[in-house]
């Protein structure tokens, strides 16, 4: 027996409305931005873990021919964009993992950074002959992947043969978004000094060091989080110049006058301090909004801000609408984006904007906009 329509229950109407709009524009003018801090750099956009939330392929086709060259953590990430039709420049960045990537990387024409001598003898014995074009890592003092200076300057006349002219030295600064830390000089003079010697190409600088530490300007620049309007150096010129690059949103699905005394939400972790309209917001910590924003995190709603109140669900989280007049079901609430800076809710969990952007869920939607 066929299904007959009922006329208050529409997919349309009932459709979750949760969605990541992707502002086209806000990459392109970020990306600029960065680059024109170092006019004598080539500026590389780093899209590992999915362009941090913004979607990888969405990202390089967006800056086509704008950007010279993307960078992945890993060879699943660059053959990903490369079954995508990216056919730009691609340099993976924790290298190899096992030797079969080495011949990967060659037949896509991926850049491998290498850390370690055993890296680099995988390269070296791959058959037929034709190895990629290796960047090799540096620590410096951040202590986590690379060679240290004498490893790698014995590296440079052991290797010799296949660390060709396109060889870059790199390293990553770990300290970079402290303006006031010396471990940043600290870091640079060392790697200067095994630079000064080997005569390649460099490349130090991530966002932070792009906006605040001129002097590890390199041959190339490594620019993430940038290029997706966050500032890492929270600094209010930069704030001003850095667009947001997502709009994470969803809809009010439900409204509920409360009583004052009433608790809302698992643990009863807020109550009403008086008569109170509460709004259920179709979004939750399984699409990556943080489970640990306390009462009072902001959303924004009708162009007014309106705060958390009670713990956030798998699938929604409730918002204290008493103050804002004319709410409706259907509303469109943002959670973070063009009117609310992700830093401000990174802050009220607790953590970093990074992290909020890498943990937007698969199951919302990426949506590409141009203004």
């Amino acid at each position: 027996m066929p299904l007959t329509a009922n006329p208050s229950f529409s997919t349309i109407t009932l459709s979750r409305q949760t969605q990541a709009i992707i502002h086209a524009d806000a990459i392109i003018n970020n990306f600029e931005y960065l680059n024109g801090l170092a006019p004598e750099s080539q500026s590389m956009v780093v899209i590992k873990a999915d362009a941090y939330g913004h979607g990888a392929v969405n990202i390089a086709q967006i800056l086509k021919g704008i950007a010279p060259a993307f960078a992945v953590a890993i060879t699943e990430e660059a053959i990903k964009l490369r079954q995508a039709g990216i056919d730009a420049p691609l340099v993976v960045l924790e290298g190899p993992h096992q030797q079969e990537e080495c011949v990967q990387a060659r037949d896509e024409n991926l850049i491998l950074v290498v850390h370690d001598s055993q890296q680099l003898d995988w390269i070296r014995n791959m058959t037929p002959e034709r190895p990629p074009v290796i960047w090799l890592k540096i620590d410096t003092g951040m202590h986590r992947l690379g060679m240290t200076p004498a490893d790698a300057a014995r590296a440079l006349h052991q290797y010799r043969d296949i660390l060709t002219t396109d060889c870059v030295l790199l390293t990553h600064m770990a300290c970079a978004d402290d303006l006031e830390n010396t471990a940043t000089r600290q870091q640079l003079e060392t790697f200067n000094t095994l630079a000064a010697s080997a005569g390649l190409g460099v490349s130090i600088a991530n966002s932070p060091a792009t906006l605040g530490w001129p002097d590890t300007h390199g041959t190339w620049n490594r620019i993430g989080l940038g290029v997706f309007g966050s500032d890492p150096i929270h600094a209010a010129d930069y704030q001003a110049r850095l667009q947001p690059a997502m709009t994470l949103s969803a809809s009010v699905i439900a409204l509920r006058e409360v009583k004052a005394g009433d608790a809302v939400g698992y643990g009863e972790y807020w109550r009403a301090r008086q008569d109170s309209l509460i709004a259920t917001v179709g979004v939750g910590y399984a699409d990556g909004y943080p489970r640990h924003c306390p009462n009072g995190t902001p959303v924004i709603i009708r162009g007014q801000r309106a705060p958390l109140a009670g713990r956030v669900s798998m699938d929604m989280l409730t918002v204290d609408v008493t103050d804002i007049a004319g709410i409706q079901v259907g509303d469109m609430v943002e959670l973070w984006g063009e009117q609310l800076r992700i830093e401000e809710v990174a802050a009220c969990a607790n953590t970093i904007s990074y992290e909020l952007m890498t943990r937007v869920s698969p199951r919302v939607p990426r949506i590409v906009r141009h203004r």
